[in-house]
């Protein structure tokens, strides 16, 4: 067991986390002239002046990476407290061909209570204080979802427009949207056509996420999958990020999880400077989603670190960031498990991980 002084630092710095993230969630948001600033995003018109002068400086690029993962993490309580923030910015997902039910069940259980109740009591936390940010299944299981989620407050979102190649027409894409929000999604992953992006037609790009947005309406957050390993240059990455957001996305999401190159840093600090590029132009925050290829506790660490570099702490929260690493939620039990206990944890201490 900890040190008893180790376990009342925990408490304290817990606590203070978790105290930031309901401050966030009551802060009033701030308007502008134009309207409400927030995870809302209306959008804007097209502006193809600002999308041709992107232009990625590539080695740079790829030293600023490299210099953020080398960078230290943070270490015992504070370790432990942004663990707790972490969970509560995870898309516990399943996208799986053979998901029936009870998969969506046992998932939904999952996201109500991710971490044992005893670990949580250890760190002076309410069991309810800590889900995750959302479940994420497939159109047809969100009435499951939202049986299994009923009154917990957790948003269910759906994949939809022809997942995850969107090589499907755009009223059938529309139509999946609609269904998926009449059986009770609230928020809704789309991914975008990618042929717009390869032969340079952002006006089609435009024009297709807006469709998306307006089917999803004004209460439906809307995260759009760039699939940055099929968007050829980095170049791309930044123009599809700045043009999605005109269109009204409310988050970017790097990947579906199913292409060869998933979530990176070197994409992500692409796709996070033009988040700020918009925020300053329009006022309007927008989220941000890695997904894919983030399997240890250790790397939502420096995600989080990478957010708050960045773009701020109002970054760090689930309202404005989500991580698609259903993986994680694991290990990162049993690191809080080896703080509470100083020891790590044997396969029969989670029998529900």
């Amino acid at each position: 067991m900890a040190p008893h002084s180790s376990q009342a630092r925990l408490q304290q710095v817990a606590l203070h986390v978790l105290a930031a993230e309901d401050a966030q969630a009551l802060t009033p948001r701030k308007t502008s002239a134009e309207g409400e600033i927030g995870p809302s995003n209306p959008g804007m018109p097209l502006d193809m002046s600002r999308v041709r002068r992107a232009n990625v400086n590539l080695p740079a690029l790829i030293r600023r990476a490299e210099s953020h993962q080398k960078r230290r993490s943070v270490k015992k309580a504070h370790q432990a407290a942004w663990l707790l923030r972490a969970i509560t910015c995870v898309d516990l997902t399943t996208l799986a061909g053979d998901d029936t039910d009870v998969n969506v069940n046992r998932l939904c259980a999952k996201a109500k209570r991710p971490i044992r109740a005893d670990l949580l009591k250890a760190m002076g936390v309410a069991p309810e204080q800590i889900t995750t940010g959302a479940v994420c299944v497939y159109p047809n299981l969100v009435p499951a979802a939202a049986k299994a989620l009923k009154g917990t407050g957790i948003p269910i979102a759906s994949v939809a427009t022809g997942f995850p190649s969107g090589q499907t027409p755009l009223k059938q894409r529309l139509e999946e949207i609609q269904v998926a929000i009449k059986y009770g999604a609230t928020e809704i992953d789309i991914v975008i056509p990618r042929w717009t992006v390869l032969t340079g037609n952002w006006e089609a790009l435009y024009e297709d996420v807006k469709a998306c947005k307006e089917a999803c309406g004004p209460d439906i957050h809307m995260k759009t999958i760039l699939a940055i390993g099929e968007c050829g240059t980095m170049d791309n990455v930044y123009k599809a990020s700045m043009v999605s957001m005109m269109a009204g996305s409310d988050f970017i999401k790097t990947s579906t999880g199913k292409e060869g190159v998933n979530a990176t840093y070197e994409v992500a600090f692409v796709m996070v400077r033009a988040i700020r590029e918009y925020y300053e132009q329009t006022g309007y925050r927008v989220g941000f989603k890695p997904a894919g290829g983030i399997k240890q506790a250790k790397d939502c660490l420096s995600w989080l670190a990478l957010m708050k570099e960045e773009l701020g702490d109002e970054w760090t929260h689930p309202s404005l960031f989500r991580m698609g690493a259903s993986s994680i939620v694991v290990d990162i039990e049993r690191q809080l498990f080896h703080y509470v206990n100083g020891q790590y944890a044997a396969t029969h201490d989670m029998p529900l991980a």
